[in-house]
Formats: C-alpha cells, structure tokens, sequence
C-alpha cells in the first residue's frame, strides 16, 4: 500500500483546480472519466515537450466561487451555468501550469527530475463545504487529485482507512497518500463506497478495469466492493486465455480473505475430480465414432492440437500412460473393424453387388482407415508409434485381403503405412529393425499399387514427403536388404513411372555404398 502521511492543509496552499463532475444521490461523485484524468496528466507533466504555437492567451482574472448547499439539495446534473463556469476553467488550466505557459523558456531550462515536481492539485472530487474529511492523491509524475470526503464513511467501508485514523488523532482531517500507482481507480473505489448499489455500477465496466478495482479495494480493506466485483466477474464472459489468467491470478489472491471466490474459480476448475481415463476415451470415442464428415474433421483437429498442448506440460508427464493405453485401445477396436470389413469386401460376389449395397462398406473403410491415420498422428507427437509400427507390420491378412480388394475401396489404408514411413525417416519412432524389415515387406508393394490413387484421393498426402521418408527406411536396413528392396522397386518404377513412388536419391546412395564405398577404402 502507499505511504500515507497525515497533514494539516493551509488554506491557500496550492490552487484547486475542478472538473465537472455530478454529486449522487448518496452525496459524492459518479465514476471519474479516464479522459479527464489522461488529458489533466499530460497537462500536468512538464517532462512533455510543448509544441509551437501562438502565445497562450492571458489566464482569466476571475476566481470562481461555488455556494455552498446541503447534499439533499443537489442533483445528479450539472446546471448550464456551473458546466460553463468549470469548461472555462478547464480551457485555461494550462495557463496556470508551471513550465507550459512560456515554451521558449521551457526549452531553455533544465528539465526538472519528476521527484522534484511541485505537487498541484489538478482534480477536485466531493463537496468541501459537507465533508469532514479531505485525501491527498499524490500520482508518481506530479499529478495530484483532491477527494473531500467523510471519515465515517471510509472508517465503516474501508479496514484500512479504520486501522489508520484509529491511530491518529480524530481532529485532523486531512490524510496523503504517496506514489498512487492508480489514482484514476482508486477514486472510482473511493466513490464506490457512497454507492449502494455497487454491482449496478460495475455493469458498463470492462473486464481489466474491474480488475484495477479489485487491487485496490483489496489494498484498502473495502470487503462489500471486493464481493461486487466477484459477482461481476463470475458473470461476465472472459475474452481470451490472457484475460483468464490475469483474472484467476487476482482472484487466487483473496483465498484467504473469507469471501465468495469459489464460484469464480469454478469456471477453471471443478471440486469432482473426475478421472482423465475416464473423458479422454469418452471423447475419442464420441470423434471416431462420428458420420458427419465436416464436423468429425474439424473435432479431430481440435482435439489433436490440445494434445500437443498437453505434451508440451511437464506437469502432464503422469498422465502419459493413461492417454497411451486409452489411444492403443481405440487403434485395436479400428483395426478389428478394418478387418471385418476387409473379410466382407473380399467375398466372392460382393463386386457384383448394387451399389447402394457396396457403398456404406467402401464408406466405413475410408472412415476407419482415416481414423486410424489420426490415432497414428496422436501417438506421433507423443513419441508412443514404436509398438504400433509392429503391429501394423504384423497385420499379414489384411495385407493379403488388400489385394483382393478393387483400389477405389482400399486405398485409403496405405495413408497409414505412408505416416509410418515419414515418421521411420524423421526419426519421429524407432522401430526395431526386424518390425522395419516385416513393415516394408508386408506393406510397400501394396503402398506401390495404391500410389496413383494416393497423389489424387488424399488431401493431405505429400509425395515428395512420403518418397523421403520410404527411401529413409529403406536405406537404415542392412546393405543387402536395401539391396532387394531397390532392385524390387526400380522394376515396378519402370514400368509404372509417376505411378511409382520415386525413390531415386535412396537408390543413389546404396549405389555408392556399393560401388563406390568399398573402392574408396581400399584406395585409402
């Protein structure tokens, strides 16, 4: 909290500068506008380098005296005359500035540091003539804001207030607070106290300006105003993940100040702690399981970019296991489904089927191949593909039930052995090498004969991506199983051309392994 000193104030001793400002029902101001403070702050600060111009016009020779009336009698509008009165002494209030009425001699003269400003009291809040009471806000750049004020009112709202006039004697009435970080708000929460309906006034505000309420109200003891900015906060919608946090932040900070934070906190957290092996497979499940193509699309990006989010917690690390064990669950429930309707596809006279009988197979095949090309990428990311890759290797019947099957039904299912070659090539999984030798001997001829329809079924396949990453797995075998693998493609290549994948840089370097290498070592 600032410093606060208690002082006696001279009559005379600093000209009061005010602003229009409307007295409320309850006897104090309505919530200060942030333009008169801004506009009053640059006024204020000699710091700022004035602009050419024609000679300020002379300052006024007329003092204005306000009559004094009992609180009862005003009204929440200004009357035509006092308004007028106030704006012209706004327009002149520069005249009267030190160091911005000559821009000449301002420039000539050293620039005075800012702890070194004469303290002018720019803004005048409340009624002198019915108030006890006066506070002193001293701004960190010279600006200074008188509030006239009532002690009862601030002892009966205020801890703070009630803790330090306790310990002083009650006939000053005058109270400095130095170094406000947050004059405008803390006269806005001053005001507050005169309020009887706080939250009606909060309605308007923004979030980050309830915010600089709360601080200050917590800085201040002023309980009935933290409690309304609660219930504005649990109300009001928050606009982004910065604003979420800077909200729960000020919030986590009056845990122990025994009032209603709960329901604001539990918009980020929940007091069942439900079990992530329990949501996540709900989720996963309610994704794989949907027929509606955009949505399904859409939710599997989603979901797969809050995974990564996930990885990247370290917080989330114990949590690993269950995701894992929840996402090899869903693979082998796919792959069961794959099968079955593989089996079915493959039947002697399914192709002479109609087609209204043919398509909800072809249909659910393409959906559960795409499913599983998901759960591949999930378990990417996660660094957890190495036991699938085996898996997939080992799946000897589909294979065989693969060319069984016309190619428009099938081919969506060698997008998955292309993403477990360009993962083997990134190094994004590390298969041993027996599972690399059994994935390319079960999958890569029929990856070669589905190839045509790859570059122009699948919308995220990439050929130059997947070329690179065959040749990659190819070339970590041993030499003499690069060696068959090449000589069986470079057949199929001939023949097929941009029907093929070209793996022609692979082929390249097991030719100078070959033919080169063992020439150059016994040169050397």
């Amino acid at each position: 909290m600032a410093e606060i000193r208690l002082t006696r104030v001279e009559q005379g001793h600093t000209k009061i500068r005010n602003v229009p400002i409307a007295v409320t029902p309850e006897g104090f101001w309505c919530c200060p506008s942030p333009v008169v403070f801004q506009k009053t702050l640059k006024t204020q600060n000699p710091l700022n380098k004035p602009k050419p111009s024609s000679p300020p016009p002379p300052p006024p020779k007329t003092t204005v005296h306000r009559k004094q009336t009992p609180v009862t009698e005003r009204k929440p509008t200004l009357t035509p005359s006092r308004s007028g009165i106030i704006s012209d002494d706004q327009r002149n209030f520069i005249t009267d500035t030190p160091g911005l009425s000559a821009p000449v001699a301002a420039e000539r003269a050293p620039r005075p540091k800012i702890e070194n400003l004469p303290r002018k009291v720019a803004i005048e809040f409340g009624e002198p003539g019915t108030s006890d009471m006066r506070v002193l806000l001293l701004g960190k750049q010279g600006f200074c804001v008188k509030l006239s004020v009532h002690k009862n009112v601030l002892v009966e709202n205020s801890r703070y207030f009630a803790d330090k006039l306790s310990e002083q004697q009650s006939s000053l009435s005058s109270l400095e607070i130095d170094d406000c970080e947050d004059v405008e708000i803390y006269v806005e929460t001053v005001g507050l106290m005169y309020c009887k309906e706080m939250k009606q006034r909060l309605i308007k505000q923004s979030v980050s300006r309830v915010l600089r309420i709360l601080k200050v109200a917590e800085l201040l003891g002023f309980n009935s105003c933290m409690q309304s900015c609660l219930e504005y906060l649990e109300a009001v919608p928050w606009v982004g993940e910065e604003e979420e946090e800077k909200v729960v932040s000020s919030v986590l900070r009056l845990q122990n100040e025994g009032l209603g934070v709960t329901p604001v906190l539990k918009r980020v957290s929940s007091d069942i702690s439900k079990s992530p092996k329990d949501t996540l497979p709900q989720i996963i499940d309610l994704v794989l399981k949907s027929n509606e193509e955009r949505g399904r699309r859409e939710m599997k990006s989603v979901v797969l970019k809050l995974l990564r989010e996930n990885n990247s917690l370290p917080s989330y690390a114990g949590s690993a296991d269950i995701c894992n064990e929840t996402l090899y669950n869903s693979c082998k429930s796919c792959l069961d489904s794959l099968l079955s309707l593989f089996r079915l596809a493959a039947e002697p006279g399914f192709g002479d089927k109609s087609m209204n009988s043919k398509d909800p197979v072809v249909k659910q095949i393409a959906l559960e191949s795409d499913n599983l090309s998901w759960l591949v990428e999930i378990l990417v990311d996660r660094q957890a593909a190495d036991e699938f890759a085996l898996v997939w290797a080992g799946q000897q019947e589909l294979a065989t039930l693969h060319s069984k099957l016309p190619i428009v039904s099938r081919y969506h299912v060698s997008c998955i052995t292309a993403r477990l070659f360009v993962g083997i090539g990134r190094g994004e999984l590390l298969p041993s090498k027996d599972t690399r030798q059994l994935l390319l001997q079960t999958w890569l001829e029929p990856l070669i004969n589905d190839y045509s329809w790859l570059q122009h079924g699948c919308r995220s396949f990439d050929r130059k991506v997947v070329e690179e990453g065959i040749g990659r797995t190819i070339l970590t075998l041993p030499l003499e199983e690069q060696q068959s693998i090449l000589l069986s493609w470079l057949g199929s290549f001939l023949k097929a051309g941009d029907n093929c994948p070209n793996l022609q840089r692979a082929f390249e370097v097991w030719w100078r392994r070959t033919f080169i290498r063992p020439y150059s070592e016994t040169q050397g």
